[in-house]
């Protein structure tokens, strides 16, 4: 018989009940699944693409340079384009995305 006031104990652990041997679950670890990304695209790439936004499932622990791979755009990283992580202008291209973020592609502002 389970005893639901046991399934938290002071050690901030779940309990795992799903077999008959209970084992404990760290309730912080990082799921390794799939995450979802939104990507943002601006200016002439959002006209290339023909697409403003594009939700994408990925791997837990891709990195930003691994989209960039992914959609081509090495090139354009080269001449200028920014890229922002959930607002966060120039990040690190080997930043790692999490589940929910917004990765904003923004080409270089041209014009006088």
């Amino acid at each position: 018989m389970l005893i639901f006031s046991n399934l938290f104990n002071p050690n901030n652990r779940w309990f795992d009940f799903r077999d008959t041997t209970p084992s404990v679950v760290d309730k912080q670890e990082p799921i390794q699944g799939a995450i979802k990304v939104k990507l943002l695209f601006f200016g002439p790439l959002a006209e290339k693409l023909n697409q403003r936004t594009i939700d994408l499932s990925l791997s837990y622990g891709t990195t930003i340079n691994q989209i960039i791979e992914r959609f081509e755009l090495s090139s354009m990283v080269s001449r200028g384009l920014v890229v922002a992580l959930d607002g966060e202008i120039g990040v690190d291209l080997n930043s790692k995305v999490s589940d929910s973020s917004e990765i904003a592609f923004l080409p270089p502002v041209s014009g006088g």
